[in-house]
């Protein structure tokens, strides 16, 4: 039976993003019946609820609800940073690519960005970014990483990587923060529990509104002195909400039996990798799939990956172009298992009228 979804809706096979997740009928419910305060005030009972379950799974003193992953790491950077410092951070990063520059805007933070192999930072490269104490430079504050990485594709930072980075950032007194966006991805195919991936960084973010299905909300966890602080700077950002208990309701739900929804995603993710595969035109190496995203080369087809999406749409099936030829598509709760082999064989139709297009 199809979940109730944006699929239902309209009949279209949803895989832009794992944004795009409805939120099911028991969170709904709980939504409706949330007991609900002033959160500001520290008055919100669904909330606080949240906070303390999001705390424990995080492995973390405390943890604080915010609006979105953006404003998560924008909170975590500010309650760390001092103007004028820097960040090191991986070069193709969501903190550095798709958040408006807020750390800089808004923190006065300059950022040093480091190449990696698929997102995965080599220390010694970390290390080398690092500023001698030098009154020309900034000082470095923060190292960021981001897990799972989405421009590398999804992939996840090992945890061999995250001990050396913790283990250089004490060293040379620095702190890290972690995007987790994804951090349940990341320990779904490492086959651990958050909180031994959490462990290695001073403040982590992940999402309750992408492969987790609420609507809407991220969390911040850390020490509870950092969590005070963070938040302060919430609230200096403008995200300090009242009764929002009735948002917190649907989070409480999404943190429940996480590892295997996420397990399922992966599996799809690699069944439509393996089905891509063995159209022609299409470019992708299943290797490179590690959790839910599944990212596809159109240049053979001599079509924009615009042009490729829009065609996909017309055949209702939503992809997202992240390049001048490259495709993301992203598995997900409301993706069912018979539309990935659907989805696959719209793909290979679609290639084929293209090549013959051009015989």
């Amino acid at each position: 039976m199809r979940r109730e979804s944006v699929s239902v809706i309209d009949g279209r096979i949803e895989l832009r993003s794992d944004t795009m997740t409805q939120p099911n009928a028991r969170m709904r419910e709980a939504m409706s019946g949330a007991a609900v305060g002033d959160d500001v005030c520290g008055e919100d009972p669904t909330i606080n609820a949240l906070e303390e379950k999001a705390a424990r799974v995080s492995g973390k003193e405390a943890a604080l609800f915010v609006a979105s992953g953006t404003m998560g790491n924008l909170v975590s950077l500010l309650a760390q940073t001092r103007p004028g410092q820097e960040i090191i951070a991986e070069e193709n990063c969501h903190i550095l690519s798709h958040e408006c520059g807020g750390y800089a805007r808004l923190g006065g933070l300059t950022a040093s960005p480091v190449p990696s192999r698929r997102g995965v930072m080599d220390p010694a490269m970390v290390e080398s970014r690092i500023r001698e104490d030098d009154i020309h430079q900034p000082r470095t504050a923060v190292i960021c990483i981001e897990n799972t990485h989405n421009e590398a594709g999804g992939a996840v930072v090992p945890l061999g990587n995250l001990r050396e980075l913790r283990a250089l950032a004490d060293t040379r007194g620095l702190r890290i923060h972690m995007d987790g966006a994804r951090i349940f991805n990341a320990a779904a195919a490492l086959g651990v529990s958050v909180d031994k991936i959490a462990e290695f960084v001073d403040s982590v973010t992940f999402c309750l509104s992408k492969g987790l299905g609420a609507p809407v909300g991220a969390i911040v966890a850390g020490s509870a002195s950092f969590i005070e602080e963070a938040r302060r700077v919430r609230k200096l950002v403008g995200g300090g909400m009242r009764q929002a208990g009735v948002l917190a309701a649907a989070g409480l739900i999404a943190l429940d039996g996480v590892r295997d929804r996420l397990e399922r995603d992966h599996r799809n993710a690699t069944r439509l990798a393996e089905c891509v595969r063995e159209i022609r035109g299409l470019r992708l190496d299943p290797d490179d799939v590690q959790t839910n995203m599944v990212y596809v080369d159109v240049s053979a087809l001599g079509i924009s990956a615009s042009g490729f999406a829009q065609e996909c749409a017309s055949r209702l099936v939503n992809l997202l172009p992240v390049g001048p030829t490259r495709i993301r598509m992203v598995t997900h709760q409301d993706v069912d298992d018979a539309e990935v082999p659907l989805a696959a064989s719209i793909f290979a139709d679609l290639a084929e009228t293209i090549m013959a297009s051009t015989r």
